[in-house]
This record gives C-alpha cells, sequence and structure tokens, in this order.
C-alpha cells in the first residue's frame, strides 16, 4: 500500500511563495510519476503539475507556467511543488497524486494525499 501525506500549505498574500511537500510510503516511489491537483470550493479537481518516474520530464497547466515548479527528490521519496507569484485564483486545496503512468487527468491516478489547504489573500 502506498501512502501520501502532503504538507506546506498555508495563509499567504498575493505575490508571495509556497513549497509544498509530499511524502511517500513505501519502496517503490521511483516507479510512480507524480502529480500536483488543486481543488477550488465547487469546482472540479484540476491538474496543476506532473513529473516523471526519474525527474527528467515535467509538465504544468498553462495556468502555473512560469510560476510553479514540480520536482522529486527519489532519495527522499518526496515530491515538491513550489509554487511562486501567488494569485488569490491559486486558492484550494491541494493533492499529490500517484501513477504507474504518466497522465493529467485525475481519474487515472492510483493513490491520493489527504491534502492540504492554500490561501492566497489578495
Amino acid at each position: 500500500q502506498v501512502q501520501l501525506v502532503e504538507s506546506g500549505g498555508g495563509l499567504v498574500q498575493a505575490g508571495g511563495s509556497l513549497r509544498l511537500s509530499c511524502a511517500v510510503s513505501g519502496r517503490t516511489f521511483n516507479t510512480y510519476a507524480m502529480g500536483w491537483f488543486r481543488q477550488a470550493p465547487g469546482k472540479e479537481r484540476e491538474f496543476v503539475a506532473v513529473i516523471s518516474q526519474s525527474g527528467a520530464y515535467t509538465y504544468s497547466a498553462d495556468s502555473v507556467k512560469g510560476r510553479f515548479t514540480i520536482s522529486r527528490d527519489n532519495a527522499k521519496n518526496t515530491v515538491y511543488l513550489q509554487m511562486n507569484s501567488l494569485k488569490p485564483e491559486d486558492t484550494g486545496v491541494y493533492y499529490c497524486g500517484a501513477n504507474t503512468a504518466l497522465t493529467v487527468g485525475p481519474a487515472t491516478y492510483d493513490y491520493w494525499g489527504q491534502g492540504t489547504q492554500v490561501t492566497v489573500s489578495v
């Protein structure tokens, strides 16, 4: 069983930065592509960024390109999301997911964390 635990969320002013972490249990971390998603109240969960098993390939949603960076440390079983130049519309619960395939659709992910709240004030 794979377990994911997100951390690093909080309240930040517009223009600020946060770094989210997702710690993954188990010895198979490097066999999973890892994705970050977010969900605002009343909205569906949406794709933010994904990183391949080795970390060599990343892909981000247009809404966060140039502001958010996904990375991973396979020695620490952890994936990160560095979020800069935050905007109020970035507010939501951020989830990390693990998937054996490199995909962007949330329905294709096998495992999820419990989420961490990010709130960006004006």
